[in-house]
């Protein structure tokens, strides 16, 4: 991503250059063990290009920043009917500190990292270079062993 920015009642409250912009959703159950997982793996995820255009270096390579949006939506649940069901979205008061864990763990990296407002109604705007999209989960999903490298 060459560049992006969250801004807030027409104000940017955050921009960064080349990086990563991380829409990050808690879910029930979440706790410090999953902020910290997918912070690390945000931070180390080999997903810019190196010398010969291959995906090998991490935003931690490349001195990227990273913009972290708080996303409860990314829990919504579709399989059912036309609106989406969002009890698997952890509450406010359990979801902001965990937001806050993964950004802190994110810049104990040390990447540079800048925030929306956890809550608030945010435009965000993405100036993507590629782009390469992925999902970082923590949860056993079907099929898999539940665990991360």
């Amino acid at each position: 991503m060459r560049r992006a920015a969250v801004s807030v009642d027409g104000v940017t409250i955050g921009e960064i250059d080349r990086g990563l912009v991380a829409l990050v959703g808690c879910e029930v159950g979440d706790g410090d063990e999953q902020a910290l997982t997918v912070a690390r793996k945000t931070a180390e995820l080999r997903i810019f290009d190196d010398d010969q255009g291959k995906l090998n270096l991490s935003v931690q390579d490349v001195s990227g920043s990273v913009l972290v949006i708080s996303q409860f939506t990314l829990l919504g649940d579709t399989r059912k009917g036309r609106r989406p069901s969002f009890v698997r979205a952890a509450p406010s008061d359990a979801a902001r500190p965990l937001i806050e864990r993964y950004v802190a763990e994110i810049r104990t990296r040390g990447v540079a990292v800048e925030t929306g407002r956890f809550g608030a109604s945010m435009i965000v705007h993405i100036e993507n270079d590629g782009p390469v999209t992925v999902l970082i989960e923590h949860r056993r999903v079907s099929g898999d062993s539940g665990t991360l490298p």
